[in-house]
């Protein structure tokens, strides 16, 4: 017997098809402000900024673009260390974790980080439309 369990509002709403080679189950970054603090999420975006400030003690802060905006990812030192590979050279990343928010700032706690930069290939086939709107044109 398998246990299905509903999928709450806020995962089930992805963009249209072939707009973005959205990963499945992730959460665009304009809905981060929805789920409750402390909820498991998963967001997806293109790297833009791998941050390790030397004061950090071996914390990590990455930037990740989708086609809403940004997300911004803390990789403790321990899931670095699990993760390495995905981290250093993933240029798309998924990436599961706690949410957290403080004076409308919302973080995404890493405990599970996926390279998936293989997904970008879909931007190159044949028939794939994107919307048009570029990361610069976002207000």
């Amino acid at each position: 017997m398998t246990l299905i369990r509903p999928t709450p509002d806020w995962m089930a709403q992805t963009p249209a098809p072939d707009t973005w080679p959205r990963p499945p189950a992730a959460l665009p970054a304009e809905r981060l402000v929805e789920p409750r603090v402390g909820a498991k999420v998963c967001v997806a975006g293109l790297v833009l900024v791998r941050q390790r400030p030397g004061t950090a003690k071996g914390v990590i802060f990455l930037t990740l673009e989708d086609e809403t905006g940004t997300a911004n990812v803390v990789v403790w030192a321990q899931t670095y260390e699990k993760y390495r590979r995905a981290v250093i050279a993933g240029r798309l990343l998924r990436v599961t974790g706690r949410l957290q928010r403080e004076c409308n700032v919302v973080h995404v706690v890493a405990e599970h980080i996926e390279d998936i930069s293989h997904m970008l290939d879909r931007l190159l086939t044949e028939g794939f439309a994107p919307d048009g709107v570029r990361a610069g044109d976002q207000p």
